[in-house]
């Protein structure tokens, strides 16, 4: 991901002026943050990921990839993530920690519905208020093992992973997260 940088500049048109120019720096995305990371923890070998958004949700996720056994390396906003595979994964020692990150919580679902290994996500006590059955649902579809209170509906979900089968879903409201 590029460091995402703006030039600046402006002239006025009735009268002279001096010319502004400089740099400015962008704070990183947190729904690209997220995807970052796990595209990068999944990849094989090395990944740089640039403007990291160092906020506690993406934070989270990249706890969690940790705990699964990938070597992420932080300087900085810049990231260096020595991707592990598809099958690459280890089972988390604990039981993963998303804080309050929704996305995070929604996108590790997918990722661990599909791993031969058991896992829970939680979360504080705003996510576990929070509705998971938009992700939930479509990975049961697909075959995934997903628990969690009130029947899958809210947080913590507890996942055993396994093999998916491609389904074909509509989705009854807009998510990108459950597009990924």
């Amino acid at each position: 991901m590029p460091e995402q940088l703006a030039t600046v500049s402006h002239v006025a048109s009735s009268r002279r002026s001096l010319r502004l120019c400089g740099e400015l720096a962008v704070p990183g995305d947190k729904s690209i943050s997220h995807r970052s990371v796990i595209l990068g923890s999944l990849a094989e070998g090395t990944t740089i990921v640039r403007g990291f958004l160092m906020g506690e949700d993406c934070l989270a996720t990249l706890a969690a990839f940790r705990a699964m056994g990938v070597n992420i390396r932080v300087e900085g906003s810049e990231l260096e993530i020595e991707g592990v595979g598809l099958a690459g994964l280890c089972e988390p020692p604990h039981v993963l920690d998303m804080g309050n990150s929704g996305t995070g919580m929604r996108l590790l679902s997918g990722v661990l519905a599909g791993q031969d290994f058991f896992s829970v996500l939680s979360g504080d006590a705003s996510l576990s208020r929070r509705p998971m059955l938009r992700v939930v649902e479509p990975l049961r579809r697909m075959g995934a093992r997903i628990d969690g209170r009130q029947a899958g509906k809210l947080p913590p979900l507890a996942i055993r992973g396994g093999r998916l089968s491609g389904i074909e879903y509509q989705s009854p409201e807009a998510s990108a997260q459950v597009k990924s």
